[in-house]
């Protein structure tokens, strides 16, 4: 059963960490280091160590050089090797989420208010899936976007808006919903794992009736980054609020325990303005979510059956990546709108060697990329400029999250207006043309003149 107060909550998933690190903390000679496996105890952590992708002689140097970062925000500190890479950027991950927008059609169609928290906050958990990818996502480059135009009727823009700190922002948009998110992160790295805190805001806008949803996610955690198999757990609370009415969902991500006890697992309740439980929810956020009524004490009601309100959907088998089929689709030129713009992710050459499995041609393209975005930060500075977005807009409001407070950026619907002109265009466009666009976010044309 969900626990209905939240006090203590994340006192014992300290202590779960805590008892779960001291045993193998400081194994083979290792100052700092822990190794965990999800399916096992502590007598198997040495074997353990040894597994994942890394070679014996990279962990051991990686390990050196990243010691004098533990305790740090690494965010954008430390240059890593295209080996822990998938081939997509974190704007295509955050693209990622609208795999589901039915849930959010669900919930502006519904009448009731405690059932559109439902589908809402299942439509949020649904992201966790990708979590189980251990790989990690591409940088944007400051300038860069990702759209999609193909999905359910969404509209979807995202576009790196700062580089130091990196920030991303998104807005989607069909008949039912607008989704918007300032998106930006605070890590601390803690030798062979690393905490993830969210400092982002999303809101969601009902259109039939003009509801506000606002979500506070809950953090992650991954572990075993150099010794052992690289895996993420998500253990804390999420928060769905309907800002309209005062009604919410608190939901507990479990953390994973000894043997994989409690992986996965998330429990809690819809609430009505007086902090009364409504509804249960409960399931686990790598296969599906379910509902039932409940009384004021939390208590199933008499008559009521458990409803399912999501399951993931079919995923390819044996992929390398352990990407869905959407993932796929997020990545394919072949779906990319018309007259793509160049920004776009998909475009990144680094990226593009990288699905192809050439690791030499991704890191080198990699560096190239970056030292270029180097170059034009010191050209602004030299010109004592400032970056501007294109598609979204800087604002005053700052908004505050468990985690510190985060610089809003609003859509400046220049993107719609781009959009249509480009789909009322006449012109053809071969899917050549598309392949052979050069990928290009940058700020000033030829550094050479600047």
């Amino acid at each position: 059963m969900a626990q209905k107060q939240g006090g203590g909550f994340f006192a014992s998933i300290a202590s779960s960490f805590s008892n779960f690190s001291k045993s193998v903390n400081g194994m083979l000679g290792y100052e700092g280091l822990e190794v965990i496996n999800p399916e096992g105890g502590t007598e198997d952590s040495e074997e353990e160590a040894q597994r994942g992708r890394w070679k014996q002689e990279d962990r051991d140097s990686y390990w050196k050089m990243m010691q004098k970062y533990i305790g740090a925000d690494v965010t954008s500190m430390v240059t890593l090797p295209v080996l822990i890479f998938e081939p997509m950027s974190m704007l295509q991950k955050m693209a990622e989420l609208m795999e589901y927008s039915h849930l959010l059609d669900l919930a502006d169609d519904c009448e009731d208010p405690y059932m559109r928290l439902v589908y809402a906050s299942c439509f949020f958990i649904t992201i966790y899936y990708a979590c189980q990818r251990t790989w990690k996502p591409f940088n944007p480059i400051l300038g860069e976007t990702f759209e999609m135009v193909n999905h359910g009727g969404v509209t979807f823009i995202s576009e790196q808006v700062s580089h130091h700190p990196p920030m991303g922002a998104g807005h989607a948009e069909n008949d039912h919903f607008v989704y918007d998110i300032t998106s930006k992160v605070k890590t601390k790295f803690l030798g062979n794992s690393l905490e993830i805190y969210p400092l982002g805001r999303t809101r969601v806008t009902l259109k039939r009736d003009g509801v506000v949803l606002d979500l506070v996610p809950p953090p992650s955690k991954v572990n075993n980054l150099i010794f052992g198999r690289t895996w993420v757990d998500v253990p804390g609370e999420m928060i769905v609020t309907n800002m309209t009415t005062g009604d919410k969902v608190v939901l507990y991500f479990q953390p994973c325990g000894w043997f994989g006890a409690g992986r996965f697992e998330v429990d809690g309740y819809v609430y009505n303005a007086a902090e009364e439980p409504k509804i249960l929810i409960t399931g686990k956020w790598n296969e599906s979510m379910s509902y039932q009524p409940c009384d004021v004490e939390g208590e199933l009601l008499p008559g009521t059956e458990l409803k399912e309100a999501w399951k993931v959907a079919e995923v390819p088998e044996n992929d390398k990546f352990q990407y869905t089929y959407f993932a796929h689709k997020l990545n394919s030129l072949d779906t990319a709108p018309k007259k793509l713009l160049a920004s776009d992710s998909r475009l990144r050459s680094d990226r593009y060697a990288l699905e192809k499995g050439d690791l030499s041609k991704a890191g080198s393209e990699k560096s190239r990329l970056e030292e270029r975005q180097r170059a034009e930060k010191r050209i602004r500075e030299t010109k004592g400029e400032q970056y501007v977005p294109k598609w979204f807009d800087p604002t005053s409001e700052m908004a505050p999250t468990p985690w510190g407070d985060l610089e809003v950026y609003h859509y400046n619907g220049k993107y719609d207006e781009h959009r249509a002109a480009m789909d009322n265009s006449s012109d053809n466009i071969e899917e050549t043309d598309i392949r052979s666009t050069e990928f290009n976010p940058w700020q000033y044309g030829n550094l050479a003149t600047e």
